[in-house]
């Protein structure tokens, strides 16, 4: 087992857009670094880290999952979050509460600080499987986590938008 601790002042944290392996990059209105923890400390069950969001940014766009639940403590500085069509100002110390559901549970957080990072402490259920909508972008993305080649986890995801998927059979038709 791998030492079952960590202290947040140990953490390295890397850019967002490095954690997202299509290398697709966020647009401006989106910062954020992240540390995983989880994985470090052995988690199976539990997926955690600290994201650190930049002034004036997001983490994410506005999302639901429909199978995981999500739970954010605040670890420093202050914001915004935004629940289905609701907003709530955030601070140091709060615990948010992100349970499975459809866009009326969509969120996320927003930084308002001009000057300093809000840092927030995800833990999440890893489930296998997944189904994440985008309720603004109109996208749906379908994670499922299976074994790489090296044994290790990997995540195999596929993103659509406003229904655009291929028939079934499209490609299939036998070479032989």
């Amino acid at each position: 087992m791998s030492r079952p601790i960590i202290n947040i002042d140990e953490l390295e944290f890397r850019p967002w857009d490095e954690a997202f392996p299509d290398g697709d990059k966020p647009p401006p209105e989106f910062g954020a670094r992240k540390a995983e923890l989880g994985a470090k400390l052995g988690a199976r069950k539990l997926g955690y880290n600290v994201s650190a969001i930049a002034p004036g940014k997001r983490a994410f766009p506005v999302h639901n999952h429909r199978v995981n639940e999500e739970m954010f403590l605040i670890l420093d500085g202050a914001g915004e979050l935004v629940v289905g069509d609701e907003r709530w100002p955030v601070r140091k110390g709060d615990v948010i509460a992100c349970p499975p559901g459809g866009p009326e549970t969509a969120h996320q957080l927003h930084n308002t600080s001009h000057d300093t990072e809000l840092k927030v402490l995800s833990v999440s259920t890893s489930e296998q499987a997944d189904v994440v909508e985008y309720p603004v972008g109109g996208k749906i993305a379908v994670g499922v986590m299976t074994p790489g080649a090296d044994g290790k986890p990997q995540l195999m995801r596929h993103l659509f938008k406003d229904g655009a998927e291929p028939d079934y059979w499209e490609g299939e038709t036998p070479t032989h």
